[in-house]
């Protein structure tokens, strides 16, 4: 139990001297002739009437205990850590390559589609990359926008400069997305066929400690046929993440719910927040008009 304005308690000491006084005091004594009769001291009868006049004592410390703000901790409640995921998909000319039914781009923007439906309330964001980088989807918990964009970022419709591979350069921008928001978890999935020069001889190291120290996991899913790059394969594992391969369509869909399975959301529990606590004390209240106006119409001292 706690009160909003502690200090007004001081003034219980009101209705406590009051109450006091009510029932050390004897008051007045007046002496009733009766003929023929033995007259007893009262006892029961003066408790029934002192209990009655401490009625006003006592809402006057209900008054007060209102006043002070009487408050209680409400239940705390889970919270849903939302996770930032930025993809990272290569439109370098090499993702045009078959992989089951369609292309390797075909492939990972079909399991990009699938794995929104997987973790909803998360936020979303889609960056192609060749060697430049587009940012074609801003983080936003609304994936509609990355539904529609497959057709417009196609390997063989994406302009020239986005022929070649540059991996290293696509995480730092992805990284620079993802810094921005300060709330949730961080988190990037790149897909990718390559290798890229610009992870090679101890730079993938160095990104993975840049990363790291913003809170950023990676996982990456290599399209093409073998294992994924070395380079790679550091970078995910120093970030706490994973690389995998994926050989055909389904495989790729089996990555994405892997990294789902892997990366699962949080729920934090929140404080509980103080809430007003009136209505025991309000109750208490009005029960005690209720009986001190029944005590008015028998129980009370008469003038005389």
């Amino acid at each position: 139990m706690s009160f909003a304005y502690p200090a007004v308690l001081a003034l219980l000491v009101v209705p406590v001297a009051l109450w006091y006084w009510l029932w050390r005091h004897e008051g007045q004594r007046l002496t009733v002739p009766l003929d023929h009769a033995q007259v007893g001291r009262g006892r029961w009868l003066w408790a029934m009437l002192a209990g009655v006049e401490s009625l006003g004592p006592l809402l006057l410390a209900a008054v007060i205990l209102i006043l002070a703000g009487p408050q209680r901790f409400g239940q705390p409640q889970s919270k849903r850590v939302l996770t930032n995921i930025e993809f990272c998909v290569d439109i370098s000319g090499s993702m045009t390559s078959q992989l089951g039914e369609g292309t390797r781009y075909d492939a990972a923007m079909t399991a990009i589609t699938e794995f929104l439906d997987f973790r909803k309330g998360d936020a979303f964001g889609l960056t192609f990359f060749g060697n430049n980088f587009l940012h074609w989807v801003p983080l936003t918990q609304d994936p509609s926008a990355i539904r529609c964009s497959p057709p417009f970022m196609r390997p063989e419709n994406a302009p020239p400069w986005f022929g070649g591979t540059a991996i290293g350069n696509a995480l730092q921008a992805c990284r620079e997305v993802l810094t921005s928001r300060q709330e949730g978890d961080r988190m990037i999935i790149l897909v990718s066929d390559g290798m890229s020069f610009d992870i090679e001889y101890g730079r993938d190291i160095q990104l993975a400690k840049e990363l790291s120290s913003d809170r950023i996991v990676v996982y990456a899913v290599h399209t093409a046929e073998g294992d994924p790059p070395g380079s790679i394969v550091n970078l995910t594992n120093l970030t706490g993440g994973e690389a995998f391969s994926a050989g055909d369509q389904e495989g790729v869909k089996a990555v994405f719910r892997r990294i789902d399975q892997m990366q699962q959301t949080r729920i934090e529990r929140s404080v509980p927040e103080p809430q007003d606590n009136f209505v025991p004390y309000c109750i208490a209240g009005l029960s005690i008009i209720g009986l001190a106006t029944l005590g008015s119409f028998g129980l009370r001292y008469t003038p005389w």
